[in-house]
């Protein structure tokens, strides 16, 4: 990959994107299920030329705990991360191959399954206690003001002060403006769990400004939890899947803001151990 030089807010990693096949079989109960197929290269083609050169993978909900596209990616291309979808009950030697692949997270789809039973499993615990204990993170999606219960639903994770990140600005209440909740039940967690924002998707936000819910997460949190996300390809809003656009609009936000923001240097330190993740 041709390395471009970039300002501070013009990232470099891509720290959500998805992959999947059109054949796959969606989980059963899966809210949707796109009928084409994005490809890692499909993705290259379209970020390289925009400068980036890393990126996290991220498992669609709609593929549940079948992680083998994302897997066959990191094996193709050892500089890529992956975010995955577990079963409570994964063993032990199942986690430590999925590190030595390129993972570096848990993702909890708990969008339009905020009352699903398997959020309380009681193997949970050990299991997120394990993947902290190898730097992973805990990322939260939720419905849009589902944030606060959705948290409200995680084990007691106190001691081992996962890193929480929360998918798409954490997504809050739209009628609800500063006072949402959102922003009050993740800083309720920030003094024992690092808290990372995606800023990424502001189109699943009903109209919200992004600029406003940046400038709102860096004075509770700082820039340094600031993490940025295309979203590509934009399920369920492909319309708007231009990927130089979304890959303009950080350091659009951030002029807008008033000040630098450094999205790869946050990339690297929750998914690249803070190591240099722009690799050849």
């Amino acid at each position: 990959m041709a390395v471009v030089k970039s300002s501070v807010s013009s990232p470099s990693i891509d720290t959500h994107f998805h992959v999947f096949s059109a054949s796959a079989d969606a989980v059963p109960g899966a809210r949707y299920r796109p009928a084409y197929a994005a490809t890692f290269t499909q993705w290259q083609a379209l970020a390289e030329p925009c400068g980036v050169r890393a990126g996290v993978l991220v498992q669609p909900s709609f593929l549940g705990a079948d992680n083998s596209a994302l897997l066959d990616v990191l094996a193709r291309a050892p500089h890529m991360r992956g975010v995955v979808q577990l079963l409570p009950g994964t063993p032990a030697d199942v986690i430590t191959s999925l590190h030595a692949a390129g993972v570096r997270g848990v993702r909890w789809n708990m969008a339009g399954r905020l009352d699903d039973a398997s959020w309380s499993h009681p193997h949970w615990p050990a299991l997120l206690a394990h993947v902290a204990s190898l730097g992973w993170h805990l990322e939260v999606h939720s419905d849009v003001g589902g944030l606060p219960a959705a948290l409200h639903r995680l084990p007691d994770l106190a001691s081992t002060a996962i890193p929480l990140v929360l998918d798409h600005f954490g997504k809050p209440d739209p009628a609800r403006g500063p006072a949402c909740d959102t922003f009050a039940a993740a800083m309720a967690l920030a003094d024992r769990h690092p808290v990372y924002v995606k800023c990424s998707a502001a189109y699943r936000l009903q109209g919200q400004d992004p600029v406003a819910l940046l400038s709102r997460w860096a004075s509770l949190l700082g820039t340094d939890r600031l993490l940025w996300g295309s979203d590509w390809p934009c399920t369920n809003f492909e319309q708007v899947a231009d990927y130089p656009a979304l890959h303009a609009l950080p350091a659009a936000w951030a002029e807008a803001l008033g000040q630098e923001i450094p999205f790869d240097a946050n990339a690297r330190k929750v998914f690249y151990d803070g190591a240099d993740a722009l690799l050849a």
